[in-house]
């Protein structure tokens, strides 16, 4: 039964309240006055679909779910994680005074929703059905959360057909396995979310300042807590909670995910590395036994930082990522650890890696990988007249672009105006 205007004044009042922003903000958002935002909320001025459209994306909402013949205040994702109910026990409470992390939030929230809606409008199935949900018991130490880790990535690893080589783009891996992919510009501390919801399904994000490498590492930690935590219904990832077991382990499955042990040792073989400095075999000849000894030249072994870096550049990881890998897989020791590191400090890496021509993954494209896509199932809603002009510029802002290029492209490519105007969701009277 459709809700009246009284109705759905008092929810939208509901969902404010439980995001935790004033009138002054939510008029802002919507470009009205907050006497106005007052008659909306009192039932005495009807609102018009783009303005509930964007309460509902501001509240970190659905809008159907503000239509819905059943209403829960604190649906939102944004109230559950206020209250601190997403987080392991053993991650303290993040401050959710932290204006600049609630907004991001929600705008993650938003950005979910519409690229569900949009897969929704192009009839793009989206399939969870075969992800896995691996059982493990709670760490109880970071020795406990390492091996949890490692052992459910050589599991995924396996489960995938990957076997040990590298990577390829892990956004496109996620998209593979039914998880929505984005990157999203956050504060500093946070280096990636997972949500779920039944409007937007498995969502992971990445910290769009971050450089790419970075990125890549945070999507395979966030797979992490979607194979493990997903029953949470979302984990924030911070920088500050890194000694958490919680984060430890999804920090141990990115690195063994990324740089499987078995693919490291291949790689370093093939460089004539990573060999015993003493190997012993022997031969039986049917009477007696022939031995063979193997001695390694001195100092053949040791791994060099020319083959840190390209190990780093083979797996797709930073340099400082492969200097722990290394360091955890016993291939190099603590005062050898020291020693690479205090290179990489030096800029080595970045010379060394620019004198060999490996490229950069920044300057090739990777920062515009999710609006490519994004902004490509926009248009292509556009043209089957899914979404209107004005949706379609709401979106592009949020893929960062302007509605002036917008409209310079639908002309390029000769796209017409669809035949949608916007109404209101509820009558005057």
């Amino acid at each position: 039964m459709p809700i009246d205007v009284q109705e759905l004044a008092k929810r939208l009042r509901s969902a404010r309240e439980a995001a935790a922003f004033t009138q002054e903000e939510a008029a802002t958002h919507i470009g009205v006055s907050r006497p106005t935002l007052v008659q909306i909320e009192a039932g005495n001025r009807p609102v018009n679909s783009i303005e509930l459209d964007r309460l509902a994306s501001f509240y970190g909402r659905d809008l159907q779910s503000l239509l819905a013949d059943e209403f829960r205040a604190e649906e939102t994702l944004v109230a559950l994680f206020r209250r601190g109910a997403a987080a392991a026990d053993e991650v303290a409470e993040p401050d959710w005074a932290e204006s600049e992390t609630l907004a991001a939030i929600r705008s993650c929230l938003a950005l979910g929703r519409e690229i569900t809606n949009l897969e929704r409008h192009l009839e793009i199935d989206r399939d969870q059905t075969a992800l896995p949900a691996y059982s493990v018991r709670p760490s109880a130490s970071r020795w406990d959360a390492i091996q949890q880790g490692e052992r459910v990535a050589t599991e995924e690893r396996r489960r995938l057909g990957l076997g040990f080589a590298p990577l390829p783009n892990v956004a496109e891996l996620l998209d593979s396995q039914g998880i929505r992919t984005a990157q999203v510009k956050l504060p500093g501390d946070l280096s990636g979310l997972m949500l779920t919801d039944s409007t937007i399904g498995l969502f992971v994000v990445a910290n769009q300042e971050h450089v790419y490498l970075r990125r890549r590492f945070s999507f395979a930690h966030e797979y992490c807590h979607v194979l493990l935590d997903r029953d949470r219904r979302g984990t924030i990832s911070r920088s500050s909670d890194r000694e958490s077991l919680f984060e430890v382990r999804a920090n141990a499955f990115a690195a063994a995910f990324l740089m499987p042990r078995e693919g490291v040792e291949e790689f370093l073989a093939r460089l004539a590395k990573g060999l015993p400095s003493r190997s012993r075999t022997e031969v039986y000849d049917g009477e007696d036994i022939v031995p063979a000894i193997s001695r390694p030249e001195a100092g053949s072994q040791s791994i060099q930082f020319h083959d840190v870096v390209l190990l780093a550049h083979q797996f797709g990881v930073s340099r400082q990522s492969a200097l722990y890998r290394l360091k955890n897989l016993k291939q190099i020791s603590e005062a050898e650890f020291k020693h690479l590191w205090a290179l990489e400090e030096q800029q080595a890496g970045k010379n060394l890696a620019s004198l060999m021509k490996l490229h950069d993954p920044d300057t090739n494209g990777a920062r515009d990988e999710f609006r490519h896509r994004f902004l490509a199932l926009a248009f292509e809603a556009f043209r089957r007249t899914r979404i209107s002009r004005g949706k379609l510029h709401e979106l592009a802002r949020m893929a960062q672009t302007s509605p002036e290029v917008v409209d310079k492209t639908l002309e390029a490519l000769d796209i017409g105006e669809p035949n949608s105007e916007p109404t209101a969701y509820v009558d005057a009277d």
